[in-house]
């Protein structure tokens, strides 16, 4: 599948979108080539009996919210009886798409539409060789339309159900047609339409969460107030804070001393000084580590981490590897004194000092005997310990732990720790309802509702932060 399918369908896994026609799902007198995008009626064409039809590989999940394939006619055959739609997984295959319950199709010859009927509509113009047909199925409002030649012809079915399949069916000799699910750009504008559904969706809902008339007064207003409040309280934002109190008219529910200390604590953690900020936590919170051994042993690896991201960065009047140090081999004075002469080596090839050294695998050691049961435990301290193996740990497959930003959940753990130990929640309201609103999402997606495609909560704040 191209970036284009996949671009399309970002909530959808690849392996999940319908790809190419099914070799197994297929009547008889249907022939694939060319990657199973090429169909091909192979029968005798003599009637409504010698039908053939293909069904996709997969359904179409409803997480696409609005999914798209193009059929180009490459020879109209004998006749041109050729349909191109949706079928259901136990729809029979020696009809065309439409004639069967739970199909639909549009076909070329009359250019009627079919709807789990026999009996065709009148929908839009006939199609023939060289012609390219597109199907759109919109899963916000169950409908579908089709296109040709890049033009869209209007809804041609309502209240379609979830989990069709794409489908195209033949009946006379010579019928040949390809497939494009997004292999290949598209001759319909579909981003543009699916543009158009995002914002009409977009204006939707904000036009009825700001339907009732919200002031200051309003309930929905202070709550929403106290959760921004509350947010910064939980980060230690205090400066931030007091001044949104005072132009909000709330109160503190946690002394501001007390914020502070947890901002001194965040600040030691995000800087990489664990052991200073262990230190500062047993001073504050005497028993929080002490009831929390996992906590602590989370924030003892991660000062094993500092010692060696620091290691790079420490003055040095002789270099040491770690694999010298482990061996338990010693340099000569002849040794040391030719390093004294050689050049300043790189950030990367600089060997800390043997100070540093023993002291870092002296803490490993202490680490390691703990023997922590924890299984998630465990796996941490081995990626730590592995960090070692490398000449330059940073440069290392496993460099991504030396970052700062792998002390970011590290110091909100901690922070929810201390929260807890004085009696407040762990999680600010506003991240909870942020939490919630995502995973209510997830569950629409997960039972078929289309509109959630496009409700995404990161994307949604984005567009509704961006000016206008």
């Amino acid at each position: 599948v191209s970036t284009q399918s996949t671009g399309l369908y970002p909530h959808v896994p690849e392996s999940e979108l319908p790809r190419s026609w099914s070799s197994k799902d297929r009547w008889q007198f249907i022939k694939l080539s060319r990657c199973n995008l090429r169909v091909h009626y192979n029968g005798q064409g003599k009637t409504h009996k010698d039908a053939a039809s293909v069904r996709a590989t997969h359904p179409i999940p409803a997480a696409c919210g609005i999914y798209y394939f193009e059929v180009k006619i490459i020879s109209k055959g004998r006749d041109g009886f050729m349909g191109i739609g949706l079928a259901d997984k136990l729809v029979n295959m020696n009809r065309l798409p439409g004639w069967e319950k739970n199909s639909y199709g549009y076909h070329g010859d009359d250019g009627n539409s079919f709807s789990s009927s026999g009996n065709g509509k009148k929908y839009g113009p006939t199609f023939t060789t060289g012609d390219v047909i597109g199907c759109c199925v919109n899963m916000i409002n169950r409908t579908v339309f089709y296109t040709k030649n890049g033009i869209n012809l209007g809804v041609a079915f309502t209240d379609v159900p979830l989990g069709l399949y794409p489908t195209v069916g033949l009946q006379t000799p010579g019928e040949i047609a390809d497939a494009n699910f997004g292999d290949r750009p598209f001759v319909f504008d579909i981003e543009g339409y699916i543009v158009e559904c995002k914002t009409r969706l977009r204006r939707d809902i904000q036009t009825h969460s700001s339907s009732a008339p919200y002031n200051d007064n309003n309930l929905l207003d202070i709550v929403l107030k106290k959760m921004v409040f509350g947010y910064m309280v939980h980060h230690g934002y205090c400066g931030a804070a007091e001044n949104f109190a005072k132009a909000t008219n709330l109160y503190f529910f946690e002394d501001i001393p007390s914020i502070q200390n947890r901002q001194r604590v965040q600040k030691l953690i995000m800087k990489g000084m664990i052991g200073d900020a262990i230190t500062l936590v047993q001073e504050l919170y005497p028993t929080l580590l002490g009831n929390k051994p996992e906590l602590l042993f989370k924030l003892q690896i991660r000062n094993f981490i500092e010692m060696i991201n620091n290691l790079n960065s420490e003055p040095q009047s002789h270099p040491y590897s770690i694999a010298s140090l482990m061996n338990g081999n010693e340099d000569t004075n002849e040794e040391k004194m030719e390093v004294d002469h050689k050049p300043e080596p790189s950030e990367g090839e600089r060997q800390p000092s043997r100070h540093a050294l023993e002291q870092l695998l002296l803490f490993g050691r202490e680490l390691n005997a703990q023997n922590t049961q924890d299984e998630d435990l465990k796996r941490q301290l081995q990626e730590a310990f592995s960090l070692l193996a490398y000449r330059d740990p940073k440069a290392s497959p496993i460099g991504y732990l030396l970052h700062p930003n792998q002390r970011e959940q590290l110091c909100a753990d901690l922070n929810s720790a201390i929260l807890e130990s004085n009696g407040l929640p762990r999680q600010p309201p506003l991240e909870m309802a942020l939490s919630q609103t995502k995973n209510t999402v997830g569950r629409m997606l997960e039972e078929g509702l289309g509109a959630a495609a496009y409700c995404g909560l990161d994307e949604f704040l984005k567009c509704s932060l961006r000016p206008q």
